[in-house]
Order: structure tokens, then C-alpha cells, then sequence
């Protein structure tokens, strides 16, 4: 696929859409470990994002994750506004004004987005947070840079797909799951999740 601001635009509807999809779902992960928000708050962060792409389409694709981030980090409640603006925010910093991503630019801006979310939450992998679906889909992504843009994001979407899974035996370490201790053991992180969801829709626009 080409990938200019108009793909990129088309993947964050994508993005929109699936969480839109899957709002009951993110909601009911977040109601035994936190605060029942993150789908509700989600959606409506995503579906400002669109709302607004839908109004103009910046020329670049860094311009077009920085409405993201800006609409994200206003629209959203709690931790998930702060942490995927900075992480759209970051992404958007280390592309430019490039009008075209190449599959290494795409790594770099999902590298980039991890750092900034690692900057933020301070989490690391193993915290029961989105970090655990980030981190490997940022490993597994830099793996298939050299097999195309479609591929980069579908090797970072079934690690994602992965690391969200590996949370649910996890203790949490960071947010309000983190004050269940063990009794939050057994849950699936809604944020590592949601994260997966995002990198999944992505991938599937982009084949």
C-alpha cells in the first residue's frame, strides 16, 4: 500500500471503528480492575479523531497522527488519554514532514510511540499494562521492516495479540489494578488489549 496522510487517516478509521466494535468488551475488562471507563472513553476519544478527519485531512501523515494525539489527550478521561496521545504525539515527532511512510518509517513511528507511553505510564513489560502488547508488537515489527508496511503491521498486531494475553496470570504494578495486588490476577489488562484491537484494525487496513 501507499502510505500517505490519507491511508493513514483511513487506518485510524479503522482503528475508530474496532473500538467502537469492541466497547462493551473493553468496558467489561476494566470494570473488576479499574474504573469501567476505558471502552466508554475510548470510543469517544476515537470517534472525535474521526470526526475531525472528516472535517480535513492534514497533507502529512505526522500531521494526521498529531490531530490524533491532540483529540486523544482532550477527548479522553483517566490514563488512556495521556498515554495513547503521547504515544500519536511521539509517533507523529518522529515522522515530519515526510509525505510518504516507508515500512521503516512505520516501525519508527510505532517505536517512538512505545517510548512515549514508557515516558508517560512508566511501566515496563510485566506491569499488567498496554506496554505488554506495545513492546512486542515494537520488536516484532522492526523483525518484518525489510517485507513491507502490510507486514510490519501484522507481525506487530499477533504480538500484540500475544503480549495482552501474557497479562492475565500477571500481578499488576501500575494504575487502580495495581491496588487488587493478587485478587487482580486472572484478568486480562483492558489497556493491553485495547492496544492489540488498535495494532489488529491497523493490520487489516493496511492489507
Amino acid at each position: 500500500m501507499g502510505c500517505g496522510a490519507r491511508e493513514v487517516a483511513d487506518l485510524l478509521r479503522a482503528g475508530a471503528a474496532t473500538i467502537a466494535e469492541h466497547r462493551a468488551e473493553l468496558i467489561d475488562l476494566d470494570r473488576p480492575i479499574g474504573d469501567s471507563d476505558h471502552g466508554e472513553n475510548l470510543n469517544r476519544g476515537f470517534t472525535a479523531v474521526v470526526s475531525t478527519l472528516d472535517t480535513a485531512v492534514p497533507e502529512t501523515p505526522g500531521g494526521v497522527l498529531k490531530i490524533a494525539a491532540t483529540t486523544l489527550i482532550s477527548k479522553v478521561g483517566g490514563a488512556a488519554g495521556p498515554l495513547y496521545g503521547t504515544a500519536f504525539l511521539r509517533a507523529a515527532t518522529a515522522l515530519g514532514d515526510r509525505a510518504e511512510l516507508d515500512a521503516e518509517a512505520v516501525f519508527t513511528a510505532l517505536r517512538a510511540g512505545l517510548r512515549g507511553v514508557v515516558a508517560r505510564g512508566k511501566a515496563v513489560v510485566g506491569d499488567a499494562t498496554m506496554v505488554d502488547a506495545l513492546s512486542p508488537a515494537v520488536d516484532a515489527a522492526e523483525a518484518a521492516v525489510g517485507d513491507g508496511i502490510a507486514a510490519v503491521l501484522a507481525a506487530a498486531a499477533d504480538a500484540a495479540d500475544k503480549g495482552a494475553d501474557s497479562t492475565v496470570p500477571l500481578v499488576a504494578r501500575k494504575g487502580r489494578a495495581s491496588y487488587l495486588g493478587e485478587r487482580g490476577v486472572g484478568h486480562l489488562d483492558p489497556g493491553a488489549r485495547s492496544t492489540a484491537l488498535l495494532l489488529r484494525a491497523f493490520a487489516e487496513a493496511a492489507r
